[in-house]
C-alpha cells in the first residue's frame, strides 16, 4: 500500500496569514525594515528535514456496487474491527441480477437433461441399426453443448451472487476510520472511495531528503525522530526509497517507530528527522543561511520576504537543520546573494519597505 508524499509548501496559504497580520496593523507611516543577504554557510554536522507521521498500513474502501448508499455505519475516528460492516448500498438490482441467473440455470439444466435423453435415444437406435453413426456423433455434441451452457449458467449465478454480497462493504482490517467519503444518500459507483482506514499499531515518519543532500545523510551515524511534543525517538527501522521523486528531486525516507513512541501519535502530524554526524563532504554544495527572524513559520509552511523595489515579495522556502548563532538552514527557495528582511514580522506589516 501504497501510502502518501509530504505535501509542498503552500505558498498562497503563506501570504494569506501575512495578509491578515498587515490589516490587523494599526495605519502607520512607512516602516524600513533592515535587510540581510542570504549567504553560504559552512558545512554543519547534523541534517535536519521536515517530515510527517503516517501510518504502515492505511486503506481506502472503496465501493464495488453501483447503487445508492443506504446507510453509512460509521465516522471519522470510529474503530472498526475486521469484516465489520462500514456502509449499505442499495442491493436491488443485483438481486435482480441474481433471479436472472437462476432461471438461466434452471433453462440451461433443463436443455441439458433434453440433451443427454436425447442421446440415450440415439445410442438405442444406433445400435439396431436404424440411424447412422453421424447422427449419434451430433447427438453427443449436442449433450456436451448443453452440459457447458450448465457450467456457464453455474458461473454467471456466482459472479451474480458475489455482486449482491458487495452491498455489503466491510473493514479489511481492524483499525481507525481516517476519513469518510461519502453519506447516505450519495450514488455509489464501483471504485468510488467510501471510508478510509489505518492501522494504529504501526506509525512510521517519512521525510523527503533533497538530493544534494543525499549523501549526507546517509553518512549520519545516528538518526532521530523529534515529534510534535518536542520529544526525540530512535526509529527502529529506515528504509530509503531506491528511486528519486523527478519533480521535487528528493529522496523519501521512511522510518518506523517504536511502540513506545506511539500512543497519542496522529496521521499527518509534523515531524523533524535529525541525521545526526551527516558532516557534508568536500564535493556538497555549501548550504545558504538566513536568521531565525527572518523565517514566517505557520505550521509545517515556512517563508521569508524577499526585497524587491520599494517593497517585499513573500516567497515559500524548504528550511534544513536549526544552526544556532548562525540562523537557520535554507535548502531551496532562494538564492545565493538575495537580499531578504531580517525581521519577517515587521516585514508583513502594512507599509513596510527595504532599509537602504
Amino acid at each position: 500500500m501504497g501510502i502518501k508524499k509530504h505535501a509542498p509548501v503552500s505558498l498562497a496559504a503563506l501570504t494569506a496569514v501575512a495578509a491578515l497580520l498587515a490589516a490587523a496593523a494599526l495605519p502607520a507611516l512607512a516602516l524600513e525594515v533592515p535587510v540581510v543577504q542570504a549567504s553560504p554557510g559552512r558545512g554543519g554536522t547534523s541534517l535536519s528535514i521536515e517530515g510527517q507521521i503516517e501510518p504502515l498500513r492505511q486503506a481506502t474502501v472503496a465501493a464495488q456496487l453501483g447503487g445508492n448508499v443506504l446507510e453509512l455505519l460509521v465516522k471519522a475516528g470510529d474503530r472498526v474491527k475486521a469484516g465489520q460492516p462500514v456502509a449499505r448500498i442499495d442491493a436491488r438490482d443485483a438481486a435482480a441480477g441474481v433471479l436472472r441467473s437462476d432461471a438461466a440455470l434452471a433453462q440451461a439444466e433443463a436443455e441439458a437433461q433434453n440433451a443427454r435423453t436425447a442421446l440415450e435415444r440415439t445410442r438405442e437406435l444406433r445400435a439396431q441399426g436404424f440411424i447412422s453413426q453421424a447422427a449419434l456423433d451430433s447427438a453427443q455434441t449436442q449433450a456436451k453443448a448443453a452440459q457447458a451452457g450448465v457450467q456457464q449458467a453455474q458461473a454467471a449465478r456466482a459472479q451474480a451472487t458475489l455482486a449482491r454480497s458487495f452491498a455489503v462493504v466491510t473493514a479489511p482490517f481492524t483499525g481507525i476510520v481516517l476519513a469518510t467519503h461519502l453519506e447516505a444518500g450519495d450514488l455509489a459507483s464501483a471504485g468510488r472511495p467510501i471510508v478510509t482506514l489505518y492501522a494504529p499499531g504501526a506509525m512510521r515518519a517519512t521525510a523527503q531528503v533533497p538530493l544534494s543532500q543525499a549523501p549526507a545523510a546517509r553518512r549520519a551515524s545516528r538518526i532521530e525522530v523529534e515529534l510534535a511534543d518536542g520529544q526525540r525517538v530512535v526509529p527502529a527501522a529506515r528504509t530509503e526509497l531506491a528511486g528519486a521523486d523527478p519533480v521535487s528531486q528528493t529522496i523519501e525516507w521512511r522510518l518506523d517507530l517504536p511502540a513506545a513512541a506511539l500512543p497519542g501519535l496522529l496521521p499527518g502530524q509534523v515531524a523533524r528527522v535529525h541525521f545526526i554526524g551527516a558532516a557534508a563532504g568536500p564535493e556538497a554544495p555549501a548550504s545558504l543561511r538566513v536568521p531565525a527572524q527572518a523565517v514566517l513559520r505557520r505550521g509545517e509552511l515556512a517563508a521569508v520576504y524577499v526585497a524587491q523595489g520599494e517593497g517585499f515579495a513573500l516567497r515559500a522556502v524548504r528550511l534544513g537543520a536549526e544552526q544556532g548563532s548562525e540562523g537557520v538552514e535554507v535548502l531551496a527557495g532562494l538564492k545565493s546573494g538575495e537580499k531578504i528582511a531580517a525581521n519577517a514580522v515587521q516585514a508583513g506589516l502594512a507599509g513596510a519597505r527595504p532599509a537602504p
